[in-house]
């Protein structure tokens, strides 16, 4: 086993993945509850989706026939650039390409890897598309720990991650968690423009800026006018002001580099956007084609 662990990461490490974890692959006994209070309390707003296969979210045996091995992978999109500075804000994750493109390729990759080099070994990937709890698994996996703005931090580079993961039927040696490093420091509840924070720990996701901006199909509610900061897209805000983000490095992934001439937009430009210069500028793959042009204009016009 030991000796697939090292062949596996250094694999991951080729493809370009940051951190490589492992975790048996059974029950979230400890998420179960935590979860079900959130769903029950209506944390997640009109994502109707995340009440869907519950026990599959918990149980990756229930994904995967025979699985004993949930891999954990890190994918780094931090970058330093930055849009004009009159624009409306988009998070860093959108810069780029469709990361479920760049990510899916990976894993396929790294599947493809495994059988060829071990043997007949079953499992399917995972980008953030089917029910898996991707932050939990990686925690389990030793990649870092849920902090308390949600996202999972890792000690030596921050949470500018994106996660994703391998579920086979192989048996790894699994990984240790690693320990909580947020202490006493509160800078992403302080910061929150929303107040989605509500306790360490607990974002409530239905007053998220990222929610209304991207998972919301209806109008925005119109008390939260004035509180999004200037985001139009996403939110990086309890990111940016977490102190373990000082050790973020720049990614080096090709497909997240900005779409041409998206940086270089001003308020004016953003504001008298067509249908049409939306598709120019955002061809092929891009996040913000999940919003649609009808919910980016809806998020520019709330802006004003």
């Amino acid at each position: 086993m030991f000796n697939y662990k090292q062949m596996i990461q250094a694999e991951a490490k080729r493809l370009g993945f940051a951190h490589c974890g492992f975790s048996k692959a059974d029950f979230l006994e400890d998420e179960a509850p935590r979860f079900e209070k959130w769903l029950q309390e209506k944390k997640h707003g009109e994502m109707h989706f995340m009440e869907e296969n519950f026990d599959k979210r918990l149980d990756p045996r229930l994904l995967v026939n025979g699985a004993k091995t949930v891999i954990s992978l890190m994918l780094n999109y931090y970058t330093d650039k930055e849009q004009e500075v009159s624009a409306p804000k988009i998070s860093k994750y959108a810069y780029g390409k469709d990361y479920h493109r760049v990510i899916g390729k990976k894993l396929k990759n790294l599947l493809a890897f495994i059988q060829n080099e071990i043997g007949e070994v079953h499992g399917r990937a995972f980008v953030d598309i089917a029910p898996i709890m991707d932050k939990s698994w990686a925690a389990k996996s030793g990649l870092g720990w849920i902090g308390k703005n949600s996202n999972l931090i890792n000690k030596k580079s921050g949470s500018f991650y994106f996660l994703a993961e391998l579920i086979i039927d192989l048996e790894v040696e699994p990984d240790s968690p690693t320990t909580d490093h947020c202490g006493s420091c509160t800078k992403c509840i302080d910061a929150c423009p929303t107040q989605a924070i509500i306790q360490p720990y607990v974002v409530d996701g239905s007053r998220c800026i990222s929610y209304f901006t991207i998972e919301l199909k209806d109008a925005i509610p119109k008390s939260m006018k004035g509180q999004f900061d200037d985001w139009m897209f996403g939110c990086d805000v309890c990111q940016d002001v977490c102190p373990w983000n000082r050790f973020s490095v720049l990614h080096q992934e090709q497909g997240f580099s900005p779409k041409k001439g998206m940086l270089e937009m001003n308020r004016e430009d953003w504001d008298s956007l067509t249908e049409e210069t939306f598709k120019q500028v955002f061809s092929g793959s891009s996040p913000l084609k999940r919003a649609k042009f009808s919910g980016l204009k809806r998020n520019i016009d709330f802006l004003k």
